[in-house]
């Protein structure tokens, strides 16, 4: 082997060295996923330990009511954390049996800068069959962050189509939505929409 060669060869194995060392440091450095299982049949609980775990650097992950073998009719919510994340959410839970009452809750945490994030319908012990939302709110937001909440209630697909036209031509996007059978009106259709405080 020539001496150009030698040194061709060195310095490919170098090249091949600092390669694997730097994608073996970043797969080391990657972060890690935890996740917080939360399950309550109380929804003022829920909102408790949905707050204790963002006060840990937790984020909402994902959200269902319903029937588990051990809790009954229960509420689960999923919670995430990456790497070492600081406190930077919080949370609000919503849980009502009259479309009057959460359309106004609604409203009023989206005033305050809380963004919906998700929706289910399960049977309380306390409050029946009742529709939950939960809102997250980020610390680091703006003022400008602020959402305009309108909830749509109906046993009749063919009336959700004609409201969910009527709001979205006044600029409210579609964000959830649960059916089943619920106090607020039977087997019924609950659809939340949003647009953007101007």
């Amino acid at each position: 082997m020539t001496l150009f060669a030698a040194r061709i060869s060195r310095g490919a194995c170098l090249v091949v060295a600092l390669l694997a060392s730097s994608t073996a440091t970043a797969v080391a450095g990657a972060d890690t996923v935890e996740y917080r299982v939360l399950a309550t049949n109380k929804t003022s609980t829920m909102e408790k330990e949905m707050q204790d775990a963002a006060a840990a650097g937790f984020r909402f992950g994902g959200t269902m009511g319903g029937e588990t073998a051990f809790g009954g009719n229960e509420v689960a919510v999923v919670m995430t954390r990456i790497g070492k994340a600081a406190p930077r959410y919080e949370y609000r839970l919503l849980a009502t049996t009259k479309t009057s009452t959460m359309q106004r809750e609604l409203q009023e945490a989206g005033a305050a800068g809380f963004e919906y994030k998700g929706q289910s319908v399960f049977s309380s012990m306390f409050g029946g069959k009742e529709v939950v939302v939960i809102l997250e709110r980020d610390r680091d937001a703006t003022s400008k962050d602020r959402w305009e909440y309108r909830l749509l209630a109906t046993s009749k697909t063919s009336t959700m189509q004609r409201e969910l036209s009527e709001t979205g031509a006044q600029g409210f996007e579609f964000v959830g939505m649960t059916v089943g059978s619920t106090a607020m009106g039977g087997s019924e259709l609950v659809t939340i929409t949003r647009r953007k405080v101007q």
